[in-house]
């Protein structure tokens, strides 16, 4: 086969390497002009750019000519994206002029299958990233959809997720197509009508759904006219969903439209199911969460009850005995003495106050968020003035954090860092008959990393004969105890509390400063068997 152009104008190499080379070279050989049309292709040029046949002379090329664009030409292989119908490719490319003449010899190989595989990698590494960093399911579901888009060129992705009833699906991450509240009900709808939805046959299986080129059928059947409008742009083709499962359990589904001219083959399919894990992990996680928050809340007013029936409660009934006992000498006829009267109106004052202390530190804790949003030492300064003014306590606070490293950090971790210490602190006025109390924060170094060491030290009556805690085990004093242990836990922490040689217990949490999101198990999900149906279409 020789060039379409005359001999005179075929390219040859300066060593005088033979033209035939350029004919039957394996990569793709081309000749552009100065307006990066094509002059002449070898066989294998042609065949990569999709050339017809013929005299390819003036038809437009993907190279652009050096000068023209500041990555184009030089030693350093350079990569342009060619769209040739419906198809899509990406070239590396060396150019180099042809002397004498503004003429450029491209040369040229196809790099679609290596390039998208970086940027499927990139994308999982991204998402797993997103997972882990991001306190937002609808963002991370935002940033997942739009990471698999762009690393297979995608028309369009939906993530969506089972609500906790099992009996809707929301829309909570879109690229390509509008993210609209009311999808789930325009389905519905469509399904009323008489559209099978294969999406939910693979929610239900557990197994991934292809459908190939659907785009037509579905615009062109009434059944789906609810959803023409938001299904129509941008177009697409074959269409792929693949459930996102979490403990074995579905809780959402990922919805890949591909571009016309794209087909779903086994490397498709792959990146899909490595994306919808990762999309499941981030269902869970929020899952977990939203559990732990649940918990604590009951756990919080469990407390909370048990403390007010501890002392308000019980200081309370003890106040209306009393007065009532005046009452019953009153009708008895034998009016109280004075001495009794002022007595009785003593202890009431005395328990009235206890009373008026009990419920301003309830009050003090019930409004930590308030707190905390103004940051970590300045809810711990509200905590320690306020439990000092209350209690007579001396009360004292020291945050170390010379680079205000403090403000940075999760809300939800500043949250617990608050609670621990909260408790540490109300345990000291109920329990330690203390004078004075320490609480100290600061920011360490500990190896290469950051960590947060906490401390409450009060100079009361120490542990007694409470059994003492293991170096790193829980420590021991009831509920508590126990759930300062959990919150600390939940960061990779520990709370240890200690007798101290002078007198008084020292209450420390220790946590790493890594990670922006506690830790919870990381789910595993089967890797589901993919199946075609040609039949149906599933969005």
């Amino acid at each position: 086969m020789q060039l379409d152009v005359p001999p005179a104008q075929q390219p040859s190499s300066a060593d005088g390497t033979p033209r035939e080379v350029f004919q039957h070279a394996p990569e793709g050989l081309a000749v552009i002009d100065a307006d990066a049309r094509f002059v002449a292709a070898n066989p294998a040029a042609r065949a990569l750019c999709g050339l017809p046949p013929g005299d390819v002379a003036g038809i437009p090329s993907p190279f652009p000519v050096p000068g023209s664009t500041p990555a184009a030409g030089g030693a350093t292989e350079t990569t342009v994206e060619w769209r040739t119908g419906p198809g899509r490719r990406e070239f590396a490319y060396l150019v180099d002029r042809v002397p004498d003449r503004d003429e450029w010899v491209v040369s040229f190989r196809d790099v679609t299958v290596s390039r998208q595989q970086q940027r499927r990698l990139a994308a999982i590494a991204k998402a797993a990233s997103s997972v882990a960093t991001k306190r937002s399911l609808v963002g991370t579901l935002e940033a997942l959809a739009r990471e698999v888009a762009r690393a297979d060129s995608l028309a369009g992705v939906q993530v969506m997720t089972v609500n906790s009833t099992g009996d809707r699906l929301h829309v909570m991450g879109a690229a390509g197509f509008v993210r609209t509240p009311d999808f789930f009900d325009k389905l519905m709808e469509c399904r009323a009508r008489g559209a099978r939805l294969v999406m939910l046959e693979a929610l239900e299986s557990r197994t991934p759904v292809v459908v190939g080129d659907r785009y037509d059928a579905v615009m062109q059947d009434p059944a789906w006219a609810p959803l023409h409008e938001l299904m129509g742009s941008p177009r697409w083709g074959w269409f792929a969903s693949v459930p996102l499962l979490a403990r074995r359990e579905p809780v959402g589904i990922l919805n890949a439209y591909f571009a016309p001219g794209q087909i779903v083959g086994d490397a498709e399919l792959e990146f899909l199911l490595a994306m919808a894990e990762q999309a499941a992990m981030a269902v869970d996680h929020a899952a977990l969460l939203e559990r732990e928050r649940d918990v604590a809340s009951r756990e919080e007013r469990q407390r909370l009850a048990r403390d007010l029936h501890d002392s308000v409660v019980q200081q309370v009934f003890s106040m209306m005995m009393q007065a009532r006992s005046l009452g019953v000498l009153v009708e008895r006829g034998l009016p109280p003495a004075p001495e009794k009267v002022a007595q009785v109106a003593d202890d009431l004052s005395t328990s009235a106050e206890d009373v008026l202390a009990d419920l301003r530190g309830m009050v003090v804790e019930l409004r930590p968020a308030t707190g905390t949003a103004r940051g970590l030492g300045s809810a711990l300064r509200s905590l320690v003035d306020t439990t000092g003014a209350r209690t007579g306590l001396d009360a004292s606070l020291e945050v170390d954090d010379p680079a205000d490293e403090l403000a940075g950090l999760d809300p939800d971790l500043v949250e617990d860092v608050y609670r621990i210490i909260a408790e540490a602190v109300h345990n000291s006025v109920k329990h330690a008959s203390a004078a004075t109390m320490r609480v100290r924060v600061a920011v360490t170094p500990h190896g290469s990393r950051r960590r947060l060491v906490a401390e409450v030290i009060d100079d009361g009556c120490g542990l007694g004969d409470e059994p003492r805690p293991h170096e790193e085990g829980p420590p021991s004093g009831g509920f508590g105890m126990t759930a300062m242990q959990e919150r600390a836990s939940r960061w990779g922490g520990v709370v240890r509390v200690r007798d101290l040689p002078s007198g008084g217990t020292r209450v420390q949490l220790t946590l790493p400063l890594l990670a922006s999101l506690p830790t919870a198990p990381v789910p595993t999900t089967p890797t589901p068997t993919p199946h075609t149906d040609d039949e149906e279409f599933s969005p």
